[in-house]
């Protein structure tokens, strides 16, 4: 090191020039000395140029960017601190280490050089002058504060050194002390270069007292969760020593802890548990965590938790299946009536699955052959309207079969963790429901019934219908892993029944995997019979009723199911009932009556008004040109929708209402144009619909609609309006349309037949190609009812406006056929 003797400077007569050495992440100080490493070559060639000149002075300026090795003029801060070097030293790695003291604060004009090191014009603009125009009391304040707040830094910053401490503290020279301590405190890069900045000694001091509050506050923050640290360490520690020494009096005294008891319960319990080896090799290794890891620590709980859900499933514990058919007709049919078609389709299944155990075992095959071939094509997926039985049906498939049944609403479900569970790295981990339900059972083949698995969401958390698809698919649930186990547990012995709503909302891929079995509405005669056999019974033991104090005759349940519900299942009849028994409860405890014979006259009395209009409606609706009565197939069944259309004098043309959506809006222009090119045969002038406009709107306008199958009755009901006649009562239609006249095949048959039955519709029109679809149909609706089949628009509105239909009086066109053209063959 090469000592430079102390040179006195006087900075009144400071050159105008200086070369700039750029600092990063530091800010020097006038007064103060500071050890400086430069390494750059630029920065080493500017002390080489310096060290030749005989004043050695400098200029010591904060680049922006601590990161930035090369700062150039506009990356470096205008205000800095002339400085003069004292000592250098060069080091073997060609570094250059410097002891510079700052001198006065200056402000960079404009570089006059950049290469071969940063050289600027510069003035020295000092500080405040200390001519007594301070306020001495308020100095001597702020400098008693400074003081205080270093000593506190000093005891919370071991780093500071001793002699440093008490030489500040001794400065008189307010500045000075301000400058000085502000070296040794830490602050951000910004606040220093503030600092700096800041030209008068008040604000300069205020400024350095906030900073070191900020610090001081930080470092006693830091210094109590050291301390609570050291403590709770301490606590473990003293806790340790004493469970040691326990163990210790125990051993000697014959006892056991409480960890080894746990040990040993696991441990039996496992032995017990019947695991796959996978999952008994990791059972035991938990085990032998759990004995290693002290009970007061979260961990203990954790693996604790853990090997009680491993041991508690079911891994080999089974209920024997009932494959007695005769039985599960039985059992089918005292809990339901109706739906044949799927007590047939059960009723295949276990007998296909009685006839398989029979002959495998005369062949004398092994039995995971037999449980493999057993579990091919038995998920169930039942898909119909609310309240036709489809959950009531999977516990009685259950009780059928001898099996404990679960069930689990999917509804809502957004998290791929409800299926699949929680890793055991979150708090609060668990398993997810699948192996909860398992577990609750205590069986390996129960019978899990998926509920509302058409509502299942997605967001960020997850798909949960993907982590459906490894459940429901025979050949992979055998080695299901939840994430809380880990470990592969056995779902194929699992029959599992999903129901659903909306056939459309379940994803393509699930839908694969599943045989669907679809659930249509009612009769009102079904519905009678459910409502005699099950549900007033029920509601008379619910409600406390004896049944010689109530009867339902069969005119009061009809006047239930038509004036109170509309509805393809039987749940809100079954309210409605419960509302009839209750009311009559209540006569019966205020001592009006002693029993009840509920009647049509009863329930209005009970009930009050009718909730539903009158099946006449469908009559008085179409007893107006351009009203026709359609039918739709929704997700609660099938329903009965009027088109309505209407004309005025005007020429902009067509308008939709009733929240049609795209398909409907294409029929009803499909319908439009079809009505037009064939004016003529409909007797209609050629001029009318220049000049009129037409509306057309389906109630109700706050249900969203769509679909093609309202085709022919949009076309009539342009047709009735255009012509002045009436399609007559008790007529209903569905069918999709072509702009040639073709009718094409519609689905919801069934629905929308039984739906024509319960408004009191006499005559449905349907697509010839939907003949084959009222097999479906009950006998009894198919007797009351007349079908009209029809393959072109044609055949249809000579069906319901030209036979037996009725012209308005104000109409002002010709009837029907009054035309001499002739229906060209081209239409279709």
């Amino acid at each position: 090191m090469a000592d430079v003797d102390e040179i006195p400077h006087d900075l009144t007569e400071a050159p105008d020039e200086l070369p700039i050495l750029p600092l990063r992440g530091l800010v020097v100080y006038p007064y103060t000395a500071v050890p400086l490493l430069v390494g750059q070559p630029r920065s080493i060639r500017l002390i080489d140029e310096l060290m030749k000149t005989e004043d050695r002075m400098i200029g010591l300026v904060a680049s922006f960017d601590p990161e930035n090795e090369m700062p150039g003029p506009d990356e470096i801060h205008a205000v800095g601190t002339v400085g003069v070097i004292h000592r250098i030293f060069r080091a073997p790695d060609g570094t250059i280490r410097l002891l510079v003291q700052g001198l006065e604060r200056m402000r960079v004009l404009d570089y006059v050089a950049t290469d071969p090191f940063l050289r600027a014009r510069v003035e020295i603009i000092g500080d405040a002058p200390k001519d007594g125009s301070y306020d001495e009391v308020e100095i001597e304040a702020l400098t008693r504060n400074i003081s205080e707040q270093f000593e506190r830094l000093s005891d919370l910053s071991p780093d500071i050194p001793t002699e440093m401490i008490a030489s500040t503290l001794e400065l008189n020279d307010p500045l000075h002390k301000v400058y000085s301590i502000a070296t040794y405190a830490r602050m951000d890069l910004a606040d220093s270069q503030r600092l700096l900045e800041t030209d008068a000694l008040v604000d300069k001091m205020h400024l350095l007292v906030k900073l070191l509050e900020n610090e001081l506050e930080v470092l006693e923050l830091g210094q109590k969760i050291r301390a609570d640290a050291q403590s709770e360490i301490d606590k473990v520690q003293r806790e340790y020593y004493l469970r040691e020494q326990m163990k210790i009096i125990q051993r000697e005294l014959g006892e056991s802890d409480g960890t080894q008891a746990d040990a040993e319960e696991f441990r039996r319990r496992i032995s017990r548990a019947g695991m796959p080896e996978e999952a008994r090799k990791e059972a035991l290794r938990e085990l032998e965590r759990l004995t290693r890891v002290p009970p007061a620590s979260a961990e203990y709980g954790v693996i604790r938790t853990y090997l009680d859900v491993l041991t508690s499933l079911p891994w080999a514990s089974m209920t024997e299946d009932n494959l007695d058919v005769a039985h599960a007709r039985a059992v089918l049919d005292e809990d339901h009536y109706g739906l044949d078609d799927i007590k047939e389709r059960i009723l295949e299944f276990l007998a296909v699955r009685k006839l398989r155990q029979e002959r495998s075992g005369e062949r004398g095959d092994e039995p995971q052959d037999v449980i493999r071939r057993e579990r091919e094509g038995v998920i169930l997926c039942f898909v119909g309207p609310p309240g036709v039985g489809k959950t009531s049906l999977g516990a009685s498939i259950a009780r059928a079969m001898g099996r404990k049944f679960v069930r689990m609403s999917l509804g809502g479900v957004r998290d791929e963790a409800e299926i699949r569970g929680h890793r055991r790295t979150y708090i609060g981990a668990m398993p997810g429901r699948l192996i909860q339900a398992l577990r609750r059972v205590g069986s390996r083949n129960p019978l899990i019934m998926l509920d509302e698995v058409d509502k299942l969401g997605a967001d960020f958390r997850g798909d949960p219908a993907s982590a459906l698809l490894e459940v429901l698919d025979p050949e992979q649930n055998r080695e299901f892993r939840d994430h809380y186990l880990d470990v592969a547990f056995d779902l194929s012995q699992v029959m599992f029944i999903t129901t659903a709503n909306i056939l459309e909302a379940i994803p393509g891929p699930l839908r694969d995997r599943m045989e669907i079995l679809r659930l249509t509405g009612y009769t009102d005669r079904e519905k009678m019979h459910i409502a005699h056999r099950y549900l007033v019974p029920r509601q008379i033991s619910e409600n406390g009723l004896h049944p010689e104090e109530i009867d339902f005759t069969d005119a009061a349940l009809l006047t239930l199911i038509h004036d109170y519900t509309r509805e393809a299942g039987v749940r809100n009849l079954e309210r409605e009932i419960g509302s009839v028994c209750r009311k009559a409860v209540t006569r019966i405890a205020e001592g009006k009556i002693d029993s009840l014979a509920v009647g049509p006259d009863e329930v209005r009395d009970l009930l009050g008004k009718p909730k539903f209009y009158p099946i006449t409606e469908v009559g008085e609706r179409v007893s107006i040109p351009g009203v026709v009565t359609g039918l739709v197939w929704t997700p609660v069944g099938g329903d009965v929708v009027f088109v309505e259309a209407t004309q005025m004098p005007g020429k902009k043309g067509f308008m939709l209402t009733g929240q049609l959506g795209e398909v409907m809006k294409e029929s009803a222009q499909a319908a439009l144009s079809y009505v037009r090119s064939h004016s003529e045969d409909l007797g209609v002038a050629a001029d009318w619909f220049d000049e009129h406009d037409i509306h057309l709107h389906v109630p109700a306008g706050a249900v969203p609609k769509d679909g093609p199958s309202a085709g022919i009755t949009m076309v009539t009901a342009l047709a009735s309006l255009a012509t002045g006649y009436v399609t007559g009562t008790g007529v209903a239609m569905t069918g999709e349309i072509t702009l040639r006249g073709r009718v094409l095949p519609v689905g919801g048959v069934k629905e929308k037949v039984l739906a024509a039955h319960r408004f009191g519709v006499r005559t449905v029109l349907l697509p010839h190609r939907n003949e084959k679809d009222l097999d479906d149909i009950p006998a009894e609706v198919r007797d009351a009812l007349d079908f009209i089949f029809v393959d072109r628009v044609d055949q249809v509105l000579e069906a319901v406006l030209m036979d037996g239909a009725v012209q308005d009086p104000t109409s002002p066109h010709l009837a029907i056929g009054e035309t001499a053209s002739a229906q060209s063959d081209d239409r279709g």
